[in-house]
This record gives C-alpha cells, sequence and structure tokens, in this order.
C-alpha cells in the first residue's frame, strides 16, 4: 500500500487527480474550473516522534513545537498549493514559495488575501508574479472578528484537521504530508461531486430547479444525520 502512497506522492498522480476534481467540483458550483483570486494562511500542527528534528521547529506565536501547513484556497475553500515548512519558519517567508507554487498551478490568479502576518516586502515581490497581495487586518486586534474573505481558508484548515492522518504530523518526509492534505481534499470533492452526481438524478424527476435540489438534499442529508445520531444513542 505504501508503495502505491509513495508513487503516486512522486510522480504527480496525486496532484493531477487533485486538481481535476477541483476543477470539476468548480463547475459544478457554475464558476469558472481557473481561479482568478486566492487566499492564504498558515497552520502550525504538533509533530509525532516520526518526525525528523531537521523539518521541525517551535511556534513561540502558538506554543507548537512541529511544522507548519501553508495553503492557498479559492473562494470556495478549495485547495490551489500548499507548502510544509518547519513551525519555526515565518509566513511571510514560506509565502513566497506558496506563491510560486500558486503560480504554476493557477496562471489566472491575480489578486490573493492575507492577514497581517503577511505585510512587508511580499506585496512587491508578488507583483513580479503579476499578482497584488491584499493585506486584510483586524479593526481592533484585541477582539475576535469574522474577517471578510479570511474565514474561507480558516474552514479549510478545520476541513483538513477533520482526517485522523492530518490532526498532527506523523510523516518522516514534507512531502508525504502534503500528499495526505491532498488526499483529505480528495475526500470532501469525491463526496461533493457524489451529491452533484444524486442532485441530477433527482432534479428532472421532481421538476426542480437547480437550488430547490440543492436546498432538498441538504435537508435530506440532516435528517439522516439526526435519524443516525437517535439511533445510536
Amino acid at each position: 500500500m505504501y508503495g502505491y502512497f509513495a508513487g503516486w506522492r512522486d510522480d504527480g498522480t496525486l496532484a493531477r487527480l487533485h486538481d481535476v476534481l477541483r476543477d470539476q467540483v468548480r463547475a459544478v458550483a457554475g464558476r469558472n474550473p481557473e481561479p482568478t483570486a486566492a487566499v492564504i494562511d498558515s497552520q502550525s500542527v504538533r509533530a509525532a516522534d516520526t518526525v525528523p528534528t531537521a523539518t521541525r521547529g517551535w511556534d513561540n506565536a502558538k506554543k507548537v513545537n512541529g511544522r507548519k501547513r501553508h495553503i492557498a484556497v479559492d473562494m470556495t475553500g478549495l485547495l490551489l498549493a500548499v507548502v510544509i515548512t518547519a513551525a519555526s519558519v515565518q509566513d511571510r517567508d514560506a509565502a513566497r514559495p506558496l506563491l510560486q507554487n500558486l503560480h504554476r498551478a493557477c496562471r489566472r490568479v491575480r489578486l490573493v488575501w492575507a492577514d497581517a502576518g503577511y505585510t512587508g516586502k511580499l506585496a512587491a515581490w508578488a507583483a513580479a508574479l503579476t499578482m497584488t497581495v491584499q493585506i486584510v487586518a483586524k479593526r481592533d486586534p484585541r477582539a475576535f472578528q469574522v474577517l471578510r474573505r479570511r474565514w474561507v481558508v480558516e474552514r479549510t484548515f478545520a476541513w483538513i484537521s477533520k482526517h485522523r492522518r492530518t490532526v498532527r504530523d506523523y510523516e518522516h518526509l514534507t512531502a508525504s504530508h502534503e500528499a495526505m492534505i491532498l488526499w483529505a481534499m480528495i475526500a470532501l470533492m469525491t463526496r461533493r461531486l457524489a451529491q452533484a452526481n444524486d442532485l441530477t438524478c433527482l432534479g428532472p424527476r421532481l421538476g426542480l430547479d437547480r437550488f430547490q435540489r440543492v436546498a432538498d438534499l441538504q435537508v435530506r442529508c440532516s435528517r439522516s444525520v439526526k435519524l443516525r445520531t437517535k439511533a445510536g444513542s
């Protein structure tokens, strides 16, 4: 099993599979398969004993000893690019390889939203990639606020963290942790496409338009979850 995992990770099969599914999910949602804007952020995660000292570090702000995953997502929260570093690496430093990966993967992205941790020379550097970095800062640094655009990437981190293998970093190689993140997003996107296929089959039979079919499926899924919860209790 590990042989297949490592082979798909190293020869690019996993990344191509992820990108094809992302384009399909965006198309089903009525969006252009190629995004033009992105949101970037980072998340520090604790590392297991299997993570070597050379690729781990201490994030003093989050009090985490491990690695940091830097991601770029589209406006629906789908992954566009990812970079794994030691937790001690500053966001603005890791943003350069992240934006380079984003530029190679999504040539049409021109606008990138980020938090205050990316202030400095990054905006001028990104201009060489024909990207504009726009900082979304808090109005009150001491208060909790749901920031416009910023919540999208935070939700993606929550999606990724639901998977057991990505709650912590267990991987000896940073490339393996990146692959686990891709697998987490692949699982999410295949579920979405399966739901969309159910809607396509259900809609014409019931005479419902697209939005009514989506609402109907959400209600049925919610009821199903409640019934399973009651049955389990």
